[in-house]
C-alpha cells in the first residue's frame, strides 16, 4: 500500500502552496485502509475544491486502485485546527 500512499502525497504536493507540509497517516485493519492526510491550514481548501470536487476526484482514483488490491481505501483530510 506505500504505492498507494505515495501517489496521494503527489498529487496533494502538486495541488497546495506548502508541499513541505503534507504528510499522510495510513491506518490499516484488513479489508479497510484509511488515509488521514494532513496538509498546511491555508491548503485545505485547495484539496477540498469547489463543492468537494477535487477531493472526489481522488476519491475516485483510489476507489479505481481498491478494486485491484480487493480493498477498500478511504481518505480522510484531516485538519489540525
Amino acid at each position: 500500500m506505500e504505492q498507494v500512499k505515495d501517489l496521494i502525497i503527489l498529487i496533494a504536493q502538486a495541488l497546495v502552496d506548502y508541499p513541505e507540509q503534507v504528510s499522510i497517516n495510513e491506518v490499516d485493519d484488513g479489508n479497510t485502509v484509511v488515509y488521514e492526510l494532513t496538509v498546511a491550514k491555508s491548503d485545505i481548501g485547495k484539496i477540498i475544491g469547489k463543492q468537494g470536487r477535487t477531493a472526489d476526484a481522488i476519491r475516485s482514483i483510489l476507489n479505481s486502485v481498491a478494486g485491484k488490491a480487493r480493498k477498500k481505501f478511504l481518505l480522510e483530510i484531516v485538519d489540525e485546527g
